[in-house]
């Protein structure tokens, strides 16, 4: 079981200076360990917390390996685009080059996309029958409890075999999507949530007063470690 740690901040802006603390921290902890850090990104809010809090961090940006926790089956100049948009904000304001991301292939069906992605991401941690175990994933929090695309009472919560699965039918637009599934997503080292804002209130409580059951809060690493940064709004209900 994961242990998990409830960190209360008293603004967005401090959410964002301590995901940045942490995400430096892991980093430089994988790169003195293996001589690289993998890392899996959501979209959301936590585009903007990366572009602003990560420029200041310091790490050899060099060893970094940047995946999707998931992402929308769209060419990468869609506004809907996850890769899109860290190519606009994040790669101008730090030294990432494009190349140290891995995206989707959408030319790909979607199926077909997929079994493609884990297979990229098999192909860098070079284990092709063990599950892959990532240093760090930043995980977003939907107003639904969803978590990557892994939403409410959809089939997808229980699959087990694939680590990277095909949705076609999400609830919230673009309805197609490629996501992380939860033996890889809980096989991770280290999963931070990082949110902010009164909206987030009811389902932080839901998940980590009530203990729901609901998308994000079946993020458990086996062998790892779960961090919620919440700010004072979000936190509101605990």
């Amino acid at each position: 079981m994961s242990e998990k740690e409830i960190i209360k901040v008293p603004s967005e802006v401090q959410v964002i200076r301590k995901l940045a603390e942490y995400v430096e921290k892991y980093a430089n902890e994988a790169i003195t360990r293996n001589s690289s850090f993998t890392i899996g990104l959501s979209g959301g809010s936590l585009v903007k917390y990366l572009a602003a809090g990560l420029p200041k961090i310091e790490t050899d940006w060099s060893k970094w390996n940047l995946f999707f926790c998931d992402e929308r089956y769209v060419p990468f100049d869609n506004a809907d685009s996850t890769f899109g948009l860290y190519r606009q904000t994040l790669i101008p304001a730090t030294p990432l080059e494009e190349e140290q991301f891995v995206p989707i292939n959408f030319s790909l069906p979607l199926e077909e996309c997929a079994v493609d992605y884990e297979k990229k991401i098999r192909e860098v941690f070079k284990e092709p029958e063990k599950t892959p175990s990532f240093d760090l994933l930043l995980l977003g929090m939907g107003p639904d409890g969803h978590t990557c695309s892994l939403f409410p009472d959809h089939k997808l919560l229980e699959e087990t075999s694939c680590l990277v699965a095909p949705i076609a039918d999400s609830p919230k637009p673009p309805p197609e999507r490629v996501t992380m599934t939860y033996p890889l997503i809980n096989a991770a080292k280290c999963c931070i949530f990082a949110m902010a804002g009164s909206g987030k209130a009811e389902m932080v409580q839901r998940i980590l007063r009530d203990g729901e059951n609901l998308p994000a809060g079946r993020v458990s690493p086996t062998n790892g470690n779960l961090i919620w940064i919440i700010d004072d709004g979000a936190a509101s209900k605990l």
